[in-house]
C-alpha cells in the first residue's frame, strides 16, 4: 500500500481515537483501515497504538511518528499547492490550539467567523489545559496565555488577562469583603488550580510581593466549577480575567483585592516558523491576531 496512504490512515485513525470512525472519515472499510495500519507497523518494526475494545491510544512511539506524519502530510499538501500555482489561495486543513476554556469562549467564535468567510479551508481545534509543542505535536497556531521563552515559533502579542479575586454580591454582603490578602484566612475559598490543590496566590502591591495558600473545604481543578460555586455565592475564588468578565459586567460577581493583583499575564497567537508558511496558516494567525486585539477581555 502506498506509504503516504497509510501515513494519513494512521493519522485518522489516532485524531479519531479509532478505526470505525476513521474509516467512515476515509470512505473506507474498517478492515482496510485496521490492514493499512497493520502494515504500517510491520514496516516499521513496532507498535504504534494501543488497542483495547473501548478506545485505541498512541504508544510512545506513535506519539512520536504523528507528529512526524502531520508535518510531512503538511508539507506535501503545501508542495502540491506551490506546484499548481494555488500557494497564495486559502484552502486546505489549519489546526489550532488553544487552552479548553479560552478556546471555547473566545477563539472559536472568531474560527467559525473565518469559516464563514473561506469556504475551502478546513480547522480542526485541539482545546487542552497544558502547554502543547506545536511543532512537535504536527501543529499549525496556537493561543498562549503566558509569557513565551525564545523558540522557532512566531509570535503576536494580541492582548493581557490577569488573576483576578472574586466573590457573589450576597456572599460579600454577608461576610463582608477582604481589604488585604490576609483577611482571606477569615473566609470560605474555592481554591482553583489547574494541577490540582495547594497551589499558592501570588500578590502584589507598590512592587512588594507577597503569597498566600488558601485553606478550603473545595478544591476543584475546573475553572468552570470554581466560578460556579462563587456565582451561588460559597466563597472566593481567583480565575483569570477573561473567564469572568460577563458575569462581573452584569453585577452577579464582584472583584476583590484589586489593588494586590500580580502582573498581568500577556496572550500571544503564534505558529511555527517555516521556510515557506502557508497562505491558510498565515491568513488564519493574522486574522486571530486582529481579531483578538479587539476582544474587550484582553483589554
Amino acid at each position: 500500500m502506498d506509504r503516504l496512504h497509510t501515513m494519513s490512515v494512521f493519522v485518522a485513525v489516532a485524531e479519531e481515537a479509532g478505526f470505525a470512525p476513521a474509516a467512515r472519515r476515509l470512505n473506507m472499510s474498517p478492515p482496510s483501515v485496521t490492514r493499512a495500519v497493520s502494515e504500517l507497523e510491520a514496516r516499521l518494526g513496532c507498535r504504534l497504538l494501543h488497542r483495547t475494545t473501548r478506545k485505541v491510544q498512541l504508544t510512545e512511539a506513535g506519539q512520536r511518528y504523528m507528529a512526524d506524519c502531520r508535518r510531512i502530510l503538511h508539507e506535501i499538501e503545501d508542495a502540491d499547492g506551490a506546484a499548481a500555482g494555488i500557494h497564495s489561495e486559502l484552502r486546505g486543513t489549519i489546526s489550532v490550539t488553544a487552552s479548553v476554556m479560552f478556546g471555547r469562549m473566545v477563539v472559536a467564535p472568531h474560527l467559525l467567523e473565518f469559516l464563514d468567510l473561506h469556504r475551502d479551508v478546513s480547522i480542526t481545534t485541539f482545546f487542552v489545559d497544558r502547554v502543547v509543542d506545536v511543532v512537535d505535536e504536527g501543529l499549525d497556531i496556537a493561543v498562549r496565555i503566558a509569557e513565551l521563552p525564545d523558540s522557532s515559533l512566531s509570535a503576536a502579542r494580541v492582548g493581557s488577562v490577569r488573576r483576578v479575586l472574586c466573590a457573589s454580591p450576597d456572599y460579600l454582603a454577608a461576610r463582608g469583603s477582604p481589604a488585604e490578602p490576609a483577611d482571606l484566612a477569615a473566609h470560605e475559598v474555592i481554591a482553583f488550580a489547574a494541577a490540582g490543590p495547594g497551589a499558592e496566590w501570588k500578590f502584589e502591591r507598590d512592587g512588594k510581593r507577597s503569597t498566600h495558600k488558601p485553606r478550603s473545604r473545595l478544591n476543584v481543578n475546573s475553572a468552570q466549577v470554581a466560578i460556579d460555586a462563587a456565582l451561588e455565592g460559597r466563597g472566593i475564588t481567583r480565575v483569570l480575567s477573561y473567564m469572568v468578565a460577563a458575569h462581573v459586567e452584569r453585577g452577579a460577581l464582584q472583584l476583590v483585592l484589586e489593588d494586590y493583583g500580580p502582573p498581568a499575564v500577556p496572550v500571544h497567537v503564534v505558529h511555527k516558523e517555516t521556510g515557506h508558511t502557508s497562505a491558510r496558516v498565515r491568513a488564519v494567525f493574522d486574522f486571530l491576531a486582529q481579531r483578538l486585539r479587539n476582544e474587550r477581555v484582553l483589554q
